[in-house]
């Protein structure tokens, strides 16, 4: 019988987080306590840059862009968030977000999966992924379960179980 195998990932959904952003933008528009004090939130490549007059502001823009993630399903593990700092006459938050398995955190996960996995799983580093192999699906699965269980320091999903 072939081996099974399904890869490790850490990935935003790009889509997702354009909606989070567009979200964020419509209620520092409608809501009260955010008028004349220049929230904004604008999304680039890969980061989101926040602004607003003070710093107590933009901890708050900062506290609605992370309730519209959670909602949208977006780990905050996915996100490094930077400290506030001024920038002229405003505030700014800079947010990078965080696409793929650090070389680090993969050895970290590989690890883990030889030590407290089942012993007829490996797994192999791919780039910015890993592929975990076995002959037995069961013993995937639990590897799964291992891996959700433990405390990563990045958001991981698991893709092309076969």
């Amino acid at each position: 019988m072939a081996d099974s195998a399904f890869d490790i990932v850490s990935k935003v959904d790009s889509m997702e987080l354009d909606n989070a952003v567009n979200q964020t933008e419509k209620e520092l528009a409608s809501r009260f306590d955010f008028k004349g004090v220049g929230a904004t939130i604008e999304k680039k490549a890969t980061a989101v840059n926040l602004a607003a007059s003070s710093e107590e502001r933009v901890k708050a823009v900062l506290d609605v862009f992370e309730s519209k993630l959670i909602k949208r399903g977006i780990s905050l593990k996915s996100l490094e968030i930077g400290k506030p700092f001024p920038s002229g006459k405003e505030y700014r938050i800079e947010t990078t977000v965080k696409n793929g398995i650090s070389s680090e955190h993969a050895k970290e996960i590989s690890k883990i999966i030889r030590e407290d996995g089942p012993k007829s799983v490996k797994a192999q580093i791919q780039g910015d992924e890993l592929r975990v192999t076995s002959k037995s699906r069961d013993d995937l699965q639990a590897t799964m379960s291992l891996l959700k269980n433990s405390d990563l320091p990045i958001d991981i999903q698991f893709v092309n179980f076969r």
